[in-house]
């Protein structure tokens, strides 16, 4: 089973696959990136590059499940949670067209799940990542981390569901 694990952003999207085979707990690394979305675009343009980015990635590595990070809002920020909705949504969106099952998953508990605390930093979050992947240097930028993570955090709770 493939699981793309996705970090949602307007400029940075991370992304990262994983492969859980039968009888195997632990997944193992696929491929992790970005999509760059072109900056100073309209919203609506960087939506559809998203998209665009999110269908050919999904047709290249064929993922049997999609995990994407739960919306967070801070109440002194509420813009950024709405604009932050626009880009999950595009990601939703892309996964329900290929009937794909989509968790979500609250980031407190994706940073709980692979560092062990549920506030740890960016730089905690990579260095794990480096550690569990056996990866050669943490992973850059963090929002790849964050992706790996998430996908890494739904492929082992399937694991223990025996899915």
């Amino acid at each position: 089973m493939r699981v793309l694990g996705i970090d949602p952003g307007l400029q940075i999207t991370g992304y990262g696959i994983v492969e859980l085979r039968p009888g195997q707990l632990e997944p193992t690394l696929i491929e992790a990136g970005v999509l760059r979305l072109k900056p100073r675009t309209s919203i609506e343009s960087r939506l559809l590059q998203l998209y665009a980015d999110l269908a050919a990635l999904m047709k290249e590595f064929a993922p049997d499940r999609v995990a994407v990070e739960k919306l967070y809002a801070h109440y002194k920020h509420p813009r950024t949670a709405i604009l932050m909705g626009h880009a999950r949504g595009v990601i939703l969106l892309a996964a329900q067209q290929r009937d794909l099952p989509i968790e979500h998953l609250p980031s407190t508990a994706v940073k709980k799940a692979v560092t062990g605390y549920g506030h740890a930093s960016k730089q905690q979050m990579q260095l794990a990542i480096q550690t569990q992947c056996h990866l050669n240097e943490p992973p850059s930028p963090p929002d790849v981390a964050d992706a790996i993570a998430i996908a890494l955090t739904c492929a082992r709770r399937l694991a223990l569901q025996g899915i």
